[in-house]
């Protein structure tokens, strides 16, 4: 989920005085837009077992659901750069929305999982689009301080990941159509307050390539980081899709519950204890723990996956790891390279991404033919592994965060707010 580093379309700074919710109309729709679009993290979830049902699905099948919205939306993460330092913020937000709000209507449309897969596809090129921009355009258009912009931001993105499993539980009861439908809708809504009360935003800084994320690979640092990225993503995305069919017997609305829950915890962690943890701790040791943790989550959930209240409490103590991880990784990833913020955020996210998005597809592939244990049994070890290369690689990782290109991202946390916000955008993204 890759973030541009935050600036201003024009050369006044804002004042820093006011109430927080004293803000344009401007700032409230892009805040709005990113409430509907974080929903679509977890809105899926709730339907998976009634989409597999309708169009006569495999779970493997349904999985790709996962796939193709996260891999497009990796290899997208290349390219928003490119487009947004060409067209301007604006336009790329409203392309972002633009494109969530056709490829959710037909996903709705979809008499087919292969069609439905495809149009997720699209989905997430959206998305990759929006949430690049989505965070910049809120600190230029806001009054008040940066650091209540981000607040603002921060509040929105806890609430759309939290709330979407919840929506898509409640429209999933209707059909499994519902949740494509109204994000379509809440998005062209979206769309439209975007288009008419955000100013025009031209333009600025130096124009991105292709090949920038490419070269900031080299770097040790990050190279270990989005190798991190990778195996902890192969257990995120292992639980999101494997999660709802080790509930055979909990309903659409009770699944969305569940998630619902993961996500709050997800959202809080990310926001309150991440930062908390990094202050005590350092980030890698604090990182470390919080990816362990999660491995042990995933191996528990292997245990006990015949029983499912060890299933939903496991779901849900997992997004409190995940939460703390996504933050403290993608913050380690700002100040690991000697590169700009943004170029290194696009590589962190299209290895993770795209490394991660096949994990879905692996784990209710081993579901189907090894029983219900095997997805967990795949995203554990993989955390394992995870574990073991950020260890590895903690000295290389420790001197890049405290070393000269380092942008305050080390043992006492990151030297300004808009590199935390940077960090939860990308993170939480997925």
């Amino acid at each position: 989920m890759t973030a541009t580093e935050p600036h201003t379309t024009t050369t006044d700074q804002p004042p820093t005085g006011g109430s927080i919710l004293r803000q344009p109309r401007a700032v409230w729709a892009v805040a709005f837009a990113c409430v509907i679009a974080f929903m679509g993290i977890g809105l899926v979830d709730p339907i998976l077992k009634e989409i597999a049902a309708q169009l006569e699905a495999t779970p493997s099948q349904v999985s790709l659901l996962f796939t193709s919205y996260m891999a497009i939306m990796g290899v997208a993460m290349l390219v928003t750069g490119v487009v947004s330092s060409r067209i301007g913020p604006k336009r790329t937000l409203l392309l972002g929305l633009a494109l969530i709000t056709v490829f959710a209507g037909l996903a709705g449309l979809s008499g087919s999982v292969g069609a439905v897969i495809g149009f997720r596809a699209g989905w997430g090129l959206g998305n990759a689009l929006f949430v690049a921009t989505a965070l910049s355009t809120i600190v230029a258009a806001s009054k008040g301080s940066v650091g209540q912009a981000i607040i603002l931001f921060e509040a929105a993105l806890g609430l759309g990941i939290a709330t979407g499993p919840l929506i898509g539980g409640l429209l999933g009861e209707i059909s499994w159509r519902g949740p494509f439908f109204g994000v379509s809708t809440l998005m062209t809504l979206g769309l439209v307050a975007t288009a008419f009360l955000l100013p025009s935003t031209p333009p600025s800084g130096r124009r991105t390539t292709l090949a920038d994320p490419l070269r900031a690979l080299t770097h040790p640092a990050l190279a270990f980081l989005a190798v991190v990225a990778i195996c902890y993503n192969l257990g995120f995305f292992t639980l999101l899709a494997a999660g709802p069919f080790a509930l055979p017997s909990l309903g659409i609305m009770e699944i969305g519950w569940v998630f619902f829950g993961w996500g709050l915890l997800l959202a809080f962690t990310s926001v309150v204890l991440a930062p908390w943890l990094q202050r005590r701790m350092g980030t890698v040791p604090a990182l470390t723990t919080a990816i362990a943790l999660f491995a042990a989550d995933l191996l528990a959930l292997a245990l006990g996956a015949q029983h499912e209240a060890v299933v939903v409490v496991g779901i849900v103590v997992a997004g409190g790891f995940l939460g703390i991880t996504n933050t403290l990784v993608t913050e380690a990833v700002m100040g690991s390279a000697p590169v700009e913020r943004a170029v290194a955020s696009a590589a962190y996210s299209f290895v993770r991404f795209t490394g991660g998005a096949i994990g879905p597809f692996v784990a209710l592939s081993l579901g189907e033919s090894h029983g219900v244990s095997a997805p967990f049994w795949f995203g554990g070890t993989a955390v394992v592994v995870g574990v073991v290369v950020l260890l590895a690689g903690s000295t290389t990782i420790r001197r890049a965060l405290e070393g000269p290109g380092g942008h305050g991202a080390g043992q006492h946390g990151p030297a300004d707010p808009a590199v935390r916000a940077e960090a939860e955008l990308v993170g939480d993204a997925g």
